[in-house]
């Protein structure tokens, strides 16, 4: 799974990566996301992908009718896309989620009481983005609308089998973020990985 990530860029750096600009920069700061917090973090969208937006995380689909769900949408299972009602309605739009890391628990004993936290980036800690959907939810008893996102998960590798070994999940980082977003096949840059103990 993927619930904590990282993003220690500053908006130029990020600008520049992407080429793409901020919608508006001034809500963004450098910092740690915890999905249960349901954070504004910097999305591209397939509609705008020449904006850096500013989108929540926690996916909350169109028919919802209160924003409970989202406990339950900070992830999406690539396997099972197509079969989840939350997910199938928006399954052509696609969004990269920006970051530069993302953090990792492993179990040091059978009941998790001892654990090592590891930080996972590629590389040099360069920026980098989730394969995710969004979603936009107009709250029925306020009308104020929402933009919402979920981060996609797939089976861990060989290193992340070793640092997240109870789930054995992982978030999807596509290779080719163009293509990603255009509608094509998704291929994963997954092997790149670096952990760091903390």
């Amino acid at each position: 799974m993927c619930f904590r990530t990282q993003l220690n860029k500053s908006a130029h750096e990020i600008e520049t990566r992407f080429r793409a600009v901020f919608s508006d920069a001034g809500w963004y700061a450098p910092q740690e996301f915890n999905g249960f917090n349901f954070p504004l973090t910097p999305v591209i969208t397939n509609e705008q992908p020449g904006q850096i937006q500013s989108f929540r995380w926690g996916l909350i689909p169109p028919w919802a009718g209160d924003e409970e769900i989202r406990r339950y949408t900070l992830n999406a299972r690539l396997e099972t896309l197509d079969r989840k009602p939350s997910f199938k309605a928006v399954l052509h739009q696609r969004c990269l989620i920006i970051a530069d890391g993302f953090f990792e628990w492993q179990w040091l004993d059978d009941k998790g009481k001892k654990k090592q936290k590891y930080l996972l980036t590629l590389g040099d800690r360069e920026l980098f983005a989730f394969a995710g959907l969004w979603s936009q939810w107009k709250n029925p008893a306020s009308g104020q609308v929402a933009n919402t996102y979920t981060i996609i998960t797939t089976r861990a590798n060989e290193l992340m089998s070793r640092i997240h070994n109870t789930k054995q999940r992982m978030p999807v980082i596509p290779q080719n973020e163009e293509e990603w977003l255009n509608g094509r096949a998704l291929i994963m840059a997954n092997d790149r990985l670096v952990a760091e103990p903390l």
